[in-house]
């Protein structure tokens, strides 16, 4: 079946609008070709769409102060680097991947632990804490899937009294927003340099 696609603006009618774009069959039934969307939108991604600091400053500066108490909460600096990154793996955040592996090796971390980092249960490299810290991060990260089930706090408790268990996940809602600013935006990738953001 041919289809026919055009940008959504341009009011064509007998179709439908997906992806951006619209589609229309020649005998005016919608097909979905997945293919070709994401081909489609492959062209389309680093399109950034607008400037969210501009658009609500309000809303971007409460984010920074809160890596301000984040980053003075007495967490391990690496540790909430690897909590980052790995959330940002999950939630295919290429722009905080880039941001927080930078950040991550300007504080000592080591390319073999962030290189490993998405398979870090089957890797000898991380410490009990941080492993507990890396499950809850998924977990949370990950709410669709149990729920953070009970087993995972257990773990998580072996390692972090209640204060450090609070500050953690605070870490890890910080790093879903800012995953989701940017992916939805879809902030240029690359150009950060370390200490650009404070």
């Amino acid at each position: 079946m041919m289809l026919t696609v055009s940008d959504c603006g341009g009011g064509v009618d007998g179709g439908e609008c997906y992806g951006g774009w619209f589609w229309r069959s020649v005998d005016g039934i919608f097909e979905e070709n997945r293919a070709v969307l994401r081909l489609l939108e492959k062209e389309r991604v680093m399109e950034k769409r607008l400037d969210y600091v501009r658009a609500f400053p309000e809303g971007y500066q409460a984010m920074v102060q809160l890596e301000r108490v984040i980053r003075q909460s007495g967490l391990e600096p690496l540790l909430i680097e690897l909590v980052k990154i790995r959330a940002s793996q999950m939630n295919g955040c290429a722009f905080c991947i880039d941001m927080h592996t930078k950040d991550a090796r300007a504080k000592g971390e080591t390319e073999q632990r962030i290189y490993a980092l998405n398979a870090w249960r089957e890797t000898p490299f991380f410490t009990d804490r941080e492993r507990a810290a890396l499950a809850w991060t998924e977990a949370v990260t990950n709410l669709q899937q149990g729920h953070v089930p009970e087993l995972v706090y257990m773990e998580l408790r072996k390692e972090f009294d209640e204060a450090e268990a609070a500050k953690l996940t605070w870490v890890v809602g910080a790093i879903n927003v800012w995953n989701r600013i940017a992916v939805a935006f879809r902030l240029e990738v690359g150009g950060y340099q370390v200490g650009q953001h404070g």
